[in-house]
C-alpha cells in the first residue's frame, strides 16, 4: 500500500509545475497575487484527495479480495492522511526543481527506486548494511510501512508507533516547506 501510494502521488505532482511551465501558463500564475505557499498548496489539494482515494481503495482490496484483516486502529486512516501529504510534497519539490517533464521522470525514478529496495518492501532493513540502513532512514516510506505493518498485520497500538509517526509528520512539513521555499514567482 505504501509503495503503492508513493509512486502515484510523486508522479502525479511531479509533472504539475512543469506541465505548467511547458505550456506557458507558469506566467499566469506567477503575476497573480497568490503566494507560494498559497499556489503550491492549492495544486496540491485535488491530488491529496486523490492519494486518499487510493489509500482507501487499497484498504478495501487488501481486506476484501486477500482478506487481510485491519488488527488495529483506525488511526491509521490519518497516518495514511499525512503520508500522502508527504509524498506529494516529494513530488512537488521535484516539480519546482524539474525544468520538463523528461527531468521531472528522470528525478522521480532516481526517488522512487531507491525507495523501493531500502524502504524495508522488498527486503529486512536489519538485514541491509549499517551504511545502508541509514540511508533508509532518510525515507518516509520506511516509516509508513513499519506502520502499516504494525496496525494492519500485528495490531500494534499507536503508542508504539508514536516514533515513526512523528517522523512521518516531520517529513511531511519539511518536505512542504522545502517546495514551497524551492518555488520561485520568476521564470528564471
Amino acid at each position: 500500500i505504501g509503495i503503492v501510494m508513493q509512486n502515484i502521488t510523486i508522479i502525479l505532482t511531479a509533472f504539475s509545475l512543469v506541465r505548467e511551465r511547458e505550456r506557458g501558463n507558469l506566467e499566469l500564475l506567477i503575476v497573480s497575487p497568490i503566494k507560494p505557499s498559497e499556489l503550491i498548496i492549492g495544486k496540491m489539494i485535488p491530488y491529496i484527495s486523490i492519494g486518499f482515494l487510493d489509500f482507501l481503495i487499497a484498504l478495501f482490496l487488501g481486506t476484501q479480495l486477500f482478506s487481510i484483516p485491519i488488527r488495529g486502529s483506525l488511526l491509521l486512516m490519518l497516518l495514511g492522511f499525512v503520508f500522502v501529504i508527504t509524498a506529494l510534497s516529494i513530488g512537488m519539490l521535484i516539480s519546482t526543481v524539474a525544468r520538463n517533464q523528461l527531468q521531472a521522470m528522470q528525478i522521480t525514478f532516481i526517488i522512487l527506486l531507491p525507495t523501493i529496495l531500502l524502504s524495508g518492501f522488498m527486503f529486512p532493513i536489519e538485514a541491509m548494511p549499517k551504511m545502508v540502513q541509514n540511508i533508509s532512514k532518510l525515507l518516509p516510506a520506511t516509516y509508513f510501512i513499519i506502520i502499516l505493518r504494525g496496525i494492519i498485520l500485528k495490531g500494534t497500538s499507536l503508542r508504539l508507533l508514536i516514533t515513526e509517526s512523528l517522523v512521518l509528520v516531520v517529513f511531511s512539513f519539511l518536505l512542504l516547506m522545502a517546495a514551497i521555499k524551492k518555488f520561485h514567482k520568476s521564470l528564471d
